[in-house]
């Protein structure tokens, strides 16, 4: 009976139970986007986004947004910008799917993207394919955040 009591208890010691949330990344923050860089073909892009711009995402349990302004209070119209969107996503481990229920950029809306999550301290990267056919998109984007503390 010892024996039994003995090997039950290294047994319930040794079982762990994990859900989903537990093995993903922990990105439910606001993150600042730094850069980004889209491969379209051969041709390669790469975009400073602390440059007269500032672009922040959002994430939390549920849904995402993202927001990028210009810097410039609209005073310089060749800077001028406003971009935004918003919709719900699913992790699972480090793949991050997204589905696009709202974008200033209307043709945008209703589509889906997955990419690849890495996170180092406080960077997140973010790497996948941006298709969407009747638009002529098909690019890689890859693209840098940091924490907003």
């Amino acid at each position: 009976m010892k024996h039994f009591l003995w090997l039950s208890a290294i047994l319930i010691g040794c079982t762990t139970t994990t859900s989903p949330t537990e093995n993903s990344l922990d990105i439910q923050h606001t993150w600042l986007l730094v850069s980004g860089e889209k491969i379209e073909g051969s041709d390669t892009t790469f975009t400073d986004y602390t440059k007269d711009q500032k672009v922040l995402k959002i994430i939390n349990d549920t849904h995402f947004s993202f927001i990028r302004h210009d810097l410039t209070k609209g005073e310089d119209s060749t800077k001028s910008v406003f971009v935004a969107g918003a919709g719900s996503y699913q992790l699972e481990g480090n793949v991050y799917k997204e589905h696009l229920e709202f974008c200033s950029y209307r043709p945008w809306e209703g589509h889906d993207f997955e990419f690849e999550l890495s996170l180092a301290g406080d960077t997140l990267v973010q790497k996948g394919i941006e298709r969407i056919e009747e638009l002529n998109v098909d690019q890689i984007i890859i693209e840098t955040y940091v924490l907003v503390p």
